[in-house]
């Protein structure tokens, strides 16, 4: 069960906080051992706040409200050009989780998008889960993993 939960967080914090479980099936463990993992995992981990997908390159399918990706101005629809000087023109998004990862000390990434014909430099920070953030993806992992005592976890 712990691989497979360490995989399901994984694309998570990727999703930087889509809370997107779509292929998702019942697991193992208990949903008071799935609640702790997730809680233990993500505590004090940093999220984008946006939700990256690949056509022709990667580009934002869409920004959590209020996350720092929608205060820096990144906006649904840019197609990332570069990520800390690296460029994203040919990147998968295990490459970009990877340049997350490399940005986890410092927080800082420098994105290069490009939006409506012309190119936009974005610098922002990643940030620690908020306590109802991950209650949130404590919810969705147990809805739909464990739906039988979703409501009865606490």
């Amino acid at each position: 069960m712990t691989h497979r939960l360490s995989g399901i967080l994984a694309a998570v914090w990727i999703a930087a906080a889509a809370f997107v479980f779509a292929d998702e099936q019942k697991c193992s463990g208990t949903a008071r051992e799935c609640e702790q993992q997730i809680r233990q995992f993500l505590s004090g981990r940093r999220f984008l706040g946006a939700t990256i997908g690949e056509k022709k390159g990667l580009f934002v399918q869409s920004v959590s409200p209020k996350g720092p990706a929608e205060r820096a101005g990144i906006q649904a629809g840019d197609r990332l050009i570069a990520c800390n000087f690296k460029s994203l023109t040919s990147a998968s998004p295990r490459d970009f989780k990877q340049i997350l990862a490399d940005a986890r000390q410092s927080g800082m990434l420098r994105i290069i998008v490009w939006r409506r014909g012309a190119y936009k430099t974005i610098v922002t920070r990643l940030e620690p889960y908020t306590k109802e953030q991950i209650d949130k993806i404590i919810a969705a992992h147990l809805s739909q993993s464990h739906q039988s005592s979703a409501g009865a976890h606490r």
